[in-house]
């Protein structure tokens, strides 16, 4: 799975839990969505890798005094 997707996942995650749907249950399941601070710790993490992935990274500049 390409980071984007992953990013992609983690964005869906987070509408849904925002939009109220944290905990829900199918049919005798009940099932528990992550806890939103993971998630967007997760999401700070896979959008610092998209960047290096995708040419942009930290840069730094050197000036010379001439």
């Amino acid at each position: 799975m390409t980071t984007q997707e992953q990013l992609d996942q983690i964005n869906k995650a987070i509408a849904a839990i925002e939009n109220g749907a944290q905990e829900y249950s199918i049919g005798s399941r009940r099932l528990k969505r992550p806890d939103l601070s993971l998630l967007y710790r997760e999401r700070r993490l896979l959008q610092q890798q998209f960047a290096e992935e995708n040419g942009g990274g930290v840069s730094v500049a050197v000036f010379d005094r001439r």
